[in-house]
C-alpha cells in the first residue's frame, strides 16, 4: 500500500495543521492534532469524490486513485511545541547536539538536515524505550 507523507505542524497561534507535501493545497487545520487529522481526512474524502466524479485523476490527485495510508510525521519545530514540556538544552546534551542550535530548530529559525533529524528522532526512540522500563 502506498505511503503519502503527511506533515505535522503546530503554529504560534496553538492550532495545528496537516498538509501534504505532495498534493498541492491538501491541508487540514484545528485546535487539537486530532481535529487538525479529520480535517485532512475530510479534504482528501471530498478531492477523491470530486476525482472520481469527474474522471480527473491529473495533477497531484492522482496519488488518491489507489489505496494509501497517510504517513504522519512532525516537523521539529511543530514537535518541540506540541510536546513543549522537553528542557531543549538538557535533550540536546543526552542526545549529544549543540543547544543553541536544537532551540534554533525549535523555534523554527533553521531547518535540520536529514541525518540530523533522523539522529534526533532515534535519540527521542531511545528515550522513550528507557522510559517504557521504568517501573515505580
Amino acid at each position: 500500500m502506498k505511503k503519502i507523507k503527511a506533515i505535522i505542524e503546530k503554529g504560534n497561534d496553538g492550532l495545528y495543521s496537516i498538509y501534504l507535501p505532495d498534493v498541492k493545497g491538501m491541508y487540514g487545520t484545528g485546535e487539537t492534532e486530532s481535529e487538525a487529522k479529520d480535517a485532512l481526512t475530510e479534504a482528501i474524502d471530498s478531492a477523491r469524490e470530486y476525482v472520481e466524479e469527474t474522471g480527473e485523476w491529473g495533477g497531484d490527485y492522482i496519488v488518491f486513485k489507489s489505496a494509501f495510508v497517510l504517513d504522519y510525521r512532525y516537523d521539529l519545530s511543530g514537535f518541540f511545541k506540541t510536546y513543549s514540556f522537553f528542557d531543549v538544552s538538557a535533550l540536546a546534551g543526552r542526545l549529544g547536539l549543540n543547544a543553541s542550535l536544537l532551540r534554533r530548530y525549535k523555534s523554527g529559525i533553521s531547518k535540520a538536515e536529514t541525518k540530523q533529524k533522523e539522529k534526533i528522532e532515534q535519540g527521542i526512540h531511545n528515550l522513550a524505550n528507557e522510559l517504557i522500563s521504568v517501573k515505580f
